[in-house]
């Protein structure tokens, strides 16, 4: 099957045709580095990771993600705190490195930040001056909407409609704008706040002007897809598209990709309601992967709704995946995987193609779980075999393809298990320990001392320890 996306300009799927035959040109919008990341920037660059990992199973990736380390949020924060703009940007650079780090989300190829790209800056906006799209105005650089006759193409919005419902009022702000839906390219200093020499005097850039510059300076005039969140689509996206299709008379993408916006208990995220989570909050009390999972289980232009409920299911779901991913460890010497050289059976092919197939069809992850849980179910469910009966409804070799195709799915979709996570506690406790409480535990039965028997149970429970009672009146145990 050919992959197909939706593209938001065109407003419909298309199929997927690099402009370089096996090469991906992605840029992607970052974070403004002023506060933790939440649960919406968490949704956002799992869903581009996943992208990414499955274009790499097809093309050569370029893949950047831009810095914004200058803006207001940025300056009142440095203000608040009693320091620069620049400490508060390293300050939160590597929160978000932390943060990513945890979600297991792969480095862009580049990083590129708005302060580093300034001479590009200048260098476009002089272009779109030159190119009479923009105007200098007191010390400011306008973008003149009116001038670009596609101005709206991405968002669907009309420069009329938006005038008809505007108040009219002058913005004091910026009180020299010719037209009130200009926006700013180049904005003149305030005291006390970091310059940037420039045509125009000193100053600093608008938002919009920094990713264009950087698209730009780090993958070219046109590139294949561009991302981010639905809320960048206007004015940021749009904005980005007036500016440099005026001053290169080239489309800036072939593809515009946004996702859905995350909900909190049925209320869309936002900082009037102060519903916002944190990142580095919620690994404390969910695992990353179980996060991940919550956002994957949708397609990733569809809203999705954080509820305790949902967090839960997307927990034991997780515990599940997990269980599969780690049957090699688990298992994979004592069924003797390291000498298996069988061909692959057709199932195993048609799971995997069923799953690329999902995946085609604008990245669906809510139909190429189905795939994952399926494999993932029936690892588990060998595995209970083999713990408790000692031996499993499969052959050896099948279990291996099961296992083998189930990595294949988690890799794209960026689950990572380790055997520590199943670790409930990191206390050690040795097998003649072990033993030994269940020897208490037997004896304790015997007594009718249920009640201590339990105690011992939960006890071993807590430390990992699984008993399975035996019809014969033994225990098995096993470590989770």
């Amino acid at each position: 099957m050919t992959l197909r996306l939706y593209n938001t300009l065109t407003r419909r799927k298309e199929d997927f045709i690099p402009l370089e035959t096996g090469i991906v040109k992605m840029y992607v919008c970052g974070v403004t580095v002023y506060n933790y990341c939440h649960l919406g920037h968490a949704r956002a660059y799992v869903v581009w990771d996943m992208i990414r990992r499955y274009l790499a199973t097809k093309y050569q990736i370029k893949y950047v993600q831009n810095i914004t380390d200058i803006d207001d949020k940025i300056l009142k924060k440095a203000q608040e705190n009693n320091t620069t703009m620049q400490a508060i940007a390293e300050q939160y650079i590597a929160a978000y490195d932390e943060d990513m780090a945890k979600l297991n989300i792969a480095k862009a190829d580049d990083y590129p930040r708005a302060t580093e790209t300034i001479p590009e800056i200048i260098e476009l906006i002089q272009q779109l001056i030159d190119r009479n799209y923009a105007y200098a105005s007191g010390g400011d650089v306008y973008y003149a909407v009116q001038k670009f006759p596609c101005y709206g193409k991405l968002s669907g919005r009309k420069l009329e409609d938006m005038q008809a419902g505007a108040s009219g009022r002058v913005d004091e702000q910026e009180p020299y704008k010719r037209y009130p839906f200009d926006f700013a390219l180049w904005k003149s200093a305030k005291p006390n706040e970091p310059f940037w020499s420039s045509p125009w005097g000193n100053g600093r850039p608008g938002w919009h002007i920094e990713c264009s510059a950087m698209v730009r300076s780090r993958l070219g005039e046109t590139i294949d897809i561009h991302a981010g969140g639905t809320d960048l689509q206007f004015p940021h996206h749009e904005n980005e598209i007036a500016q440099s299709e005026a001053a290169y008379a080239k489309p800036l993408a072939n593809y515009w990709m946004h996702n859905g916006f995350v909900n909190i208990d049925g209320e869309k995220m936002s900082k009037s309601l102060n519903n916002f989570t944190t990142i580095r909050d919620l690994v404390t009390h969910f695992h990353p992967m179980a996060i991940r999972l919550f956002i994957l289980q949708a397609q990733y232009r569809q809203p999705i709704d954080f509820t305790e409920e949902a967090i839960n299911a997307a927990t034991k779901g997780w515990e599940t995946i997990r269980d599969g991913m780690l049957f090699a460890a688990d298992f994979g010497a004592k069924l003797g995987w390291e000498n298996i050289a069988s061909p692959a059976r057709s199932d195993v092919g048609e799971a995997i193609a069923c799953f690329e197939e999902a995946m085609d069809d604008d990245f669906n992850t809510s139909v190429a779980m189905s795939h994952v849980f399926e494999l993932a179910k029936k690892l588990r469910s060998e595995r209970n075999s083999l713990s408790h009966a000692g031996k499993t409804a499969a052959s050896s070799e099948v279990l291996f393809q099961d296992w083998q195709a189930l990595s294949y799915m988690t890799s794209i979709l960026g689950f990572v298990a380790d055997i520590s996570d199943r670790q409930v506690t990191v206390e050690n406790i040795s097998d003649p320990e072990i033993e030994s409480l269940i020897q208490q535990r037997i004896e304790a039965k015997k007594a009718k001392n249920y009640q201590e028997g339990d105690r011992i149970r939960d006890e071993l429970k807590a430390l990992g320890i699984t008993l399975v009672d035996q019809k014969d009146g033994t225990t098995r145990w096993l470590r989770a």
